[in-house]
């Protein structure tokens, strides 16, 4: 399913981290590794024009071969490095479409000052226009090596549009031998808004949690079909702060989830949902593109 990883790095904590799990997922799909340092053109003069080189710029450029050289070794493997100059979220989706690469695996947060990489930023604007998974990788105190991958949660508003993540979840799943847990958070400002205009609360929470039930026994039920083991979960909450403390909270090694979902007052909006997971989990999260509703299989 996956023949090229793309693993961009700043060499920073966060972009280490990523690169071991990128490093992970491309050998269990066999897939070959895409290492990538983008110097930001904006922090960078180059030496095009015959000047003698600024050692600012000479450690940058220092910086970032070690940092592709780094995800090589780690790989031992076949794999492709690659030093660019650019807007860093930019040049990697660049990369990513010229290579024909399945996946992205990069850390949420990297480099600051002179060379920074603001791999945060990156990360989001990433997700937010690839045509291809994305998986973000947070640096954490308790930091673990991957695998195992034993649990994914897979987070879901009931929308089709949320339901574009599943056959991703589906197949990690049984390449990890891992069980999945669907979750759906039923939004706590949504109910207090009927509250508050005069509806009956019970019959709200009633409708809502029964919308969300349905949406997680789906999942549960086309895993179950698959041979994998499944459970389901539906709480009421802020439905990014408690996708990331049930993620924490639950032992899950993965979030797996669509870029966006549904809309309206019933419902979260999943896009921001998404980019706020991506910016807080502490779990990895794989977030799939919903724009092509492609199927990994």
């Amino acid at each position: 399913m996956y023949d090229d990883v793309l693993i961009p790095t700043d060499g920073s904590e966060s972009a280490e981290r990523a690169a071991r799990h990128g490093v992970v997922l491309a050998r269990a799909y066999d897939a070959t590794v895409h290492a990538l340092s983008v110097i930001d053109e904006r922090d960078y003069d180059g030496v095009d024009d015959g000047r003698v080189p600024d050692p600012e710029d000479a450690a940058i450029e220092r910086n970032s071969r070690q940092a592709v050289e780094a995800v090589a070794d780690l790989a031992d493997g076949e794999t492709v490095t690659r030093v660019e100059v650019g807007v860093p979220s930019e040049a990697i989706l660049a990369y990513a479409a010229e290579a024909g690469v399945d996946l992205v695996v990069m850390g949420t947060h990297g480099r600051t000052g002179v060379d920074r990489f603001v791999i945060g930023s990156v990360a989001e604007k990433v997700v937010r226009r690839a045509d291809v998974p994305v998986v973000t990788v947070r640096a954490v105190e308790s930091d673990t090596l991957w695998p195992p991958i034993d649990r994914v949660l897979v987070p879901t508003d009931g929308s089709d549009a949320s339901f574009a993540a599943l056959p991703y979840a589906l197949d990690l799943a049984e390449r990890f031998d891992a069980e999945i847990e669907a979750l759906s958070v039923v939004d706590e400002r949504t109910t207090s808004a009927f509250y508050n205009v005069g509806t009956a609360l019970e019959d709200v929470v009633g409708g809502l949690r029964t919308t969300a039930e349905t949406a997680t026994d789906r999942i549960a039920s086309e895993a179950t079909e698959r041979g994998i083991s499944a459970s389901t979960t539906v709480v009421e909450g802020l439905p990014s702060r408690t996708i990331c403390a049930h993620a924490a909270e639950s032992g899950a090694d993965l979030v797996v989830m669509a870029s966006h979902g549904r809309t309206g007052l019933a419902h979260y909006l999943l896009g921001s949902v998404a980019e706020r997971v991506v910016r807080n989990s502490a779990v990895p999260v794989f977030t799939a593109p919903v724009r092509e509703h492609r199927s990994p299989d």
